[in-house]
């Protein structure tokens, strides 16, 4: 490891985000083949996890900011792949969840995801792919001091 605190290239977030950039754009050209764009799959498979939930809920694990995820479920809404309902006949409250459409949406571009998980682990064995999740998952748990 080196002692450099000015060596980018053993920046681990530094790191981290490049890895996530570089995925992104290359799941970002199989996902519009389906016809969904990033932040809508990341909506998608966060609803098709955990079913209904709050704007503010799907916020904080889609990981995108309320503002850019509220115009993104208007085009989703839009094209019929999720509902948006009022929760407990409160309308400052509404429930989001996934429409048939969404959930084929969700079904269609999913292989496009996992394509691209394998070309990111590629060079790592399943021990290490194991070992990976779990050292991201504890470090997850560690640094969080939000709601994401």
């Amino acid at each position: 490891m080196s002692d450099r605190s000015d060596d980018l290239q053993e920046f681990t977030p530094y790191l981290m985000n490049r890895i996530m950039a570089r995925y992104n754009k290359g799941v970002e050209s199989a996902l519009k083949e389906v016809g969904v764009s990033v932040a809508q799959m990341r909506a998608l498979a966060v609803l098709h996890e955990s079913g209904p939930c709050t704007i503010n809920e799907l916020s904080v694990q889609t990981v995108i900011k309320q503002s850019t995820l509220s115009r993104t479920l208007v085009t989703m809404e839009k094209a019929g792949l999720i509902r948006r309902e009022a929760q407990d006949d409160d309308s400052r409250f509404r429930q989001i969840s996934l429409t048939d459409a969404g959930r084929a949406a969700y079904q269609a571009a999913w292989p496009a995801m996992l394509t691209m998980r394998e070309t990111m682990l590629d060079s790592l064995s399943d021990e290490e792919r194991l070992t990976f999740n779990s050292l991201l998952l504890r470090i997850f748990y560690d640094i969080r001091k939000h709601d994401f």
